[in-house]
């Protein structure tokens, strides 16, 4: 396995590619309807409630980062999650999100 070289640019843009990617909400919504399994295009649009075609748009931008696989089978595909350590990423994020909103609670006047 290669090293991680944070001083090498191509480095920080690979890193910086993932983010990018992850920045959108719908995107987000896809990995987590994936996270129990894999899924039709259908069965995600059913879930996230997404258009099929916006549903098909982010996940040829997920499998273009190698975030998401496809599996055919006989005239249906199926996706699936093939990095898994974005849902550690995702649980650091969730965290942190949870502990700023007890922060900004915590300092609201009482009603």
């Amino acid at each position: 396995m290669p090293d991680i070289d944070p001083q090498r640019p191509e480095t920080m843009e690979l890193i910086a590619q993932y983010f990018r990617v992850l920045g959108d909400a719908q995107r987000l919504g896809i990995l987590h309807c994936l996270q129990d399994g894999e899924r039709t295009v259908g069965e995600i649009a059913t879930h996230t409630g997404a258009s099929p075609s916006n549903v098909s748009k982010h996940l040829a931008t997920l499998r273009a980062a190698g975030l998401v696989g496809r599996r055919q089978a006989g005239n249906r595909a199926y996706f699936e999650i093939t990095a898994p350590f974005i849902f550690d990423l995702c649980d650091i994020v969730c965290s942190g999100a949870r502990e700023r909103l007890a922060r900004e609670q915590a300092n609201l006047p009482a009603p």
